[in-house]
């Protein structure tokens, strides 16, 4: 019972968290530039798993109940996906050669940990997916299944995170080009403007 729970949370979270969104995005950009990748990989992970973590003990409910504060999360997360959307697309007509190890324009850590809470919490669709849907199906388990549909979710995240910002560093000899720079940006550009107007389809 907890094994087949377990692997239902792996399944199901790591269907959730692969798909491309403005949290996923961000992150490779950064893992390209290399630039404070462990810190995101972390905030990604640690978001997740109080998110998970909160939907398992039944917080998901209150979500669906308090539709004004889905309202707002909207508001502020479309206004700050077309914000970033905007510098993306500036950074496609205008892109340069990234060398590992080149940090000239880098933010600062608070910066980049500002920016990957953003990316991570002013989603509304992160809530939906994290704490009601996968709140709803791991609060049906029987037992401990309900833990361990959490740590199977918990687990799927951190393998994934963790495998997109430590792996994108076998893509740098692509990105040594602008072109390939330019075509990631144009990209990043396009899928935060569709995220941004899909918060209120």
């Amino acid at each position: 019972m907890e094994a087949a729970a377990f692997l239902k949370g792996i399944g199901l979270g790591g269907s959730l968290i692969v798909a491309i969104g403005s949290q996923n995005a961000y992150l490779l950009r950064q893992a390209l530039k290399r630039e404070f990748v462990l810190t995101c990989i972390a905030i990604c992970i640690l978001c997740d798993v109080v998110l998970i973590a909160a939907g398992v003990a039944g917080m998901g409910q209150l979500i669906t109940e308090a539709p004004a504060l889905l309202f707002w999360i909207k508001i502020a997360g479309a206004g700050f996906l077309f914000w970033y959307g905007l510098r993306a697309a500036r950074s496609a007509f205008n892109p340069s050669a990234m060398t590992a190890g080149e940090n000239n324009t880098a933010p600062d850590r608070r910066t980049v940990i500002a920016a990957m809470l953003a990316f991570s919490l002013l989603n509304p669709h992160v809530y939906l997916d994290t704490v009601v849907l996968l709140g709803s199906i791991g609060g049906q388990q029987a037992g401990n299944g309900r833990l361990y549909f959490a740590l199977g979710a918990m687990l799927a995240s951190a393998i994934w995170f963790s495998s997109l910002g430590l792996g994108a560093r076998y893509l740098t000899p692509v990105f040594s080009k602008p072109a390939a720079w330019r075509i990631l940006d144009a990209i990043i550009a396009v899928v935060m403007w569709t995220l941004a107007i899909s918060l209120f389809l």
